[in-house]
Order: C-alpha cells, then structure tokens, then sequence
C-alpha cells in the first residue's frame, strides 16, 4: 500500500486546520527565541497548517511555505526600535491577521489569542554590555519601555492565552499579572535531538579544537550564551584559577577586552578561548566535557537544554527551566555564582571519567523529554481549543 505523503497529510489536515498567524521582532537560527520560532513554524507547516508571519525579519528554509510581511522597522537603538514595531506592527496585524493569532511578547497593541512570554521584564534583570554611561542610560529607558509594553498588553486581560516557556516563567507572570492568571499556561521550548546528540558532529568538533589549538586530552568547559554579566561569565573565568586541569570556550557576544583583562588579572588568559556569535553551536559541545552557565536568570535556558541533549553534565544556578531539568548530583551540578565552588565542581568532574560519563548521559536522558515535535503539538492543541472557543 503506498504510503501518504507529506503533502497529502497536509492537504488533508488544512480544512480543519485554523491558519496560524505568528507576530515578533525577528525569526532566525540565532537566539533561544528566534530559534524557537524557526521551529514552530516548521512544524506547523508541516501539520497542514496555513501559516502567516509578520516580522522585521523572517530566516527559514528555502521552501517552508510561510507567507511572510515584512514590517519596515529599524532594529535598534531599541528605545526607538520597540515602539515603531508596536505601532507599525499593530497596523500589519490588523491588515495581515488571519485565524489564531499569536504575539510573541508584548510587542503589539491588537488584541491577540495568545500572547508568548519567552522573558518578563517586571522581573528580570537588563544588565548592560557596556559600560558608557550613555548605553546604560539606554538601558534603563528600554527597560522602561519594555515593563511598559507588558503591563498595557498584560493587565487588560484581552489576550485568550498567555503561554510561558517553563513552569518557573508561568508562575512569574501569575504573580505579577493576577487578572491573566487563569489562562497562564507552560509549553517548554524544545530541543532537536538528533542536532545535539553525543558524536553527532564529531569531526566539526575535532577540527574546531584543532583551530583554537585545544589538543585531543585537554578538558574543556562551555560558556554559551550573550548578556556576560547576568549569565556568569565572570565567576566562570575566576574558578579557572582554582581549576586549573581546564580550558575554557566562550561562545557568544559581549564585551570582550573587559573580560579578557579579567583573565589576564588571574593569570589565565591562556586557558580561554573566545569563539564569538555563532549560529553553529553543536560542534562547541561536542568539543567539550562540560558546561558552565551560572546566570542569575532566565526563563527556559535553551543552551542549558542544547548542552544536556548533547550529553555533557551541566553546571548550572537553579533558574527557570534548570530547575525542571537538572536533578543535583544526578544529571549535573546545582551551582551558586560563586567561584570557589564553580571551581570545586570542575575539580571533580577532572578528577572522575566516570562521573563525567554517568552525568552526562543522564543529562542526555532528562532532556530527550523535550523535543520540538512535543513543542509543535502543545501548540497544536492549544490552538484547536481556542479555534473551537474553549479556554486553553
């Protein structure tokens, strides 16, 4: 019997398949939050279903079959940025909007069916990449504009559904916007398992340490993520003093001469590797033995998830999303931003091949949990439920 093709499961899924439209500043491979929405709306598509974007930017596969509208908007300084997109934006939404529609943060003053909550800013740090006072003057005023955005799309309740992407997110926004509590609900960001698997991309690892001359016995750590001063880069640096069996990979954006000083103070310059923004991280953990991220927040943490799927034990501060996936001593190491402890754990870690090993293949393990397939679904279902008038 010859089997049905995916064209034909979507043709027969479209009629009773509501389009989809999906709002936000930029969609792309770089960035937790662009990622996932690269992800979903594959996924979507794949399901049959009409899907329509509008955004600044829009980056997916050749052939995906999204219908995209362009809203012409500058990226930055942000303090203009943001508010041109919620005016222009709003306008294309009112245009451009067809079935469910689903706003990601609160970047639009048009009443949406679900608005997604990836980072709330009434309770979230804005650390500075910089240190001239005109940027941290920026700052402040784009925090400002962003805590206002939540509280006008947040506190009028015209939203169906607020969607967070970790339990510790969702109880957040319940505690800062009780009028929305009851529609709060969590769908956990995904992971490709098959991308980040142990020896997925063996030989992009083996040639990526040979191009920041790491030979084949040196152990490595992990840094991925911008926003140094909130993730920990600094902590991190400074247990390498204590550490001294390891080298250290910082992949991502920041300001670099501040902390390379950093480490030149401490004597270890030479154990650390700056790799910059890549929107090709796999080989970084398949290069690597460990990873180390002690921010003081966040609400899922897809490098945390990405590491873990790729089998590397986790040393990580009990955040949203790392407290639902790493279990102390079990899949990885529970961790404070303090050095001397970051540098203990590493210490072990060096001390013991096979508490390497067992850590990370039960990191590996809690993060199969997580798939983008069961991402794609929970939308799915929440969208059928509010198409056919049901609360979420």
């Amino acid at each position: 019997m010859r089997s049905e093709s995916e064209t034909e499961r979507a043709s027969r899924a479209a009629p009773t398949a509501p389009p989809v439209t999906i709002v936000a500043h930029d969609i792309g491979r770089v960035g937790g939050m662009e990622r996932q929405l690269s992800e979903l709306l594959i996924g979507l598509r794949r399901q049959g279903r009409e899907v329509t974007v509008i955004a600044r930017t829009c980056e997916l596969p050749p052939g995906s079959g999204v219908v995209f509208h362009r809203v012409r908007a500058p990226g930055r300084p942000f303090a203009i940025a943001y508010p041109w997109f919620m005016l222009s934006g709003s306008l294309a939404v009112r245009r451009w909007r067809r079935g469910v529609v689903q706003a990601t943060g609160a970047i639009v003053l048009n009443r949406v069916d679900v608005l997604a909550i990836h980072y709330l800013h009434q309770v979230g740090p804005a650390n500075p990449s910089r240190s001239s006072m005109l940027f941290r003057v920026h700052v402040k005023v784009a925090g400002a504009l962003k805590r206002l955005g939540e509280r006008l799309c947040l506190r009028s309740g015209r939203v169906a559904a607020v969607v967070c992407v970790s339990d510790g997110l969702a109880e957040e926004v319940r505690r800062e916007f009780p009028r929305v509590a009851d529609r709060v609900l969590t769908i956990h960001n995904g992971v490709d398992l098959d991308a980040f698997a142990p020896g997925a991309r063996r030989e992009a690892a083996v040639a990526l340490r040979a191009s920041l001359g790491i030979d084949g016995r040196q152990l490595v750590a992990a840094f991925v993520g911008s926003e140094w001063g909130r993730k920990g880069l600094e902590p991190v640096i400074r247990a390498l003093a204590t550490a001294p069996e390891w080298l250290l990979v910082v992949a991502g954006g920041g300001d670099r001469a501040r902390y390379r000083a950093l480490a030149e103070s401490l004597g270890v310059e030479r154990r650390v590797r700056w790799l910059g923004v890549t929107a090709d991280i796999q080989p970084v953990y398949e290069m690597s033995d460990a990873f180390v991220l002690p921010s003081d927040y966040e609400t899922f943490s897809l490098v945390t998830f990405e590491a873990a799927a790729s089998g590397l034990p986790v040393l990580a501060t009990p955040v949203s999303g790392v407290r639902e996936l790493i279990e102390d001593g079990r899949n990885g190491f529970v961790i404070s931003r303090d050095a001397a402890e970051i540098g203990g754990r590493l210490n072990e870690l060096a001390a013991d091949p096979a508490l390497r090993a067992r850590l990370g293949a039960a990191a590996r393990e809690s993060a199969s949990q997580y798939s983008w397939a069961r991402m794609v679904e929970r939308h799915e279902q929440l969208y059928a439920r509010l198409a056919a008038g049901q609360a979420p």
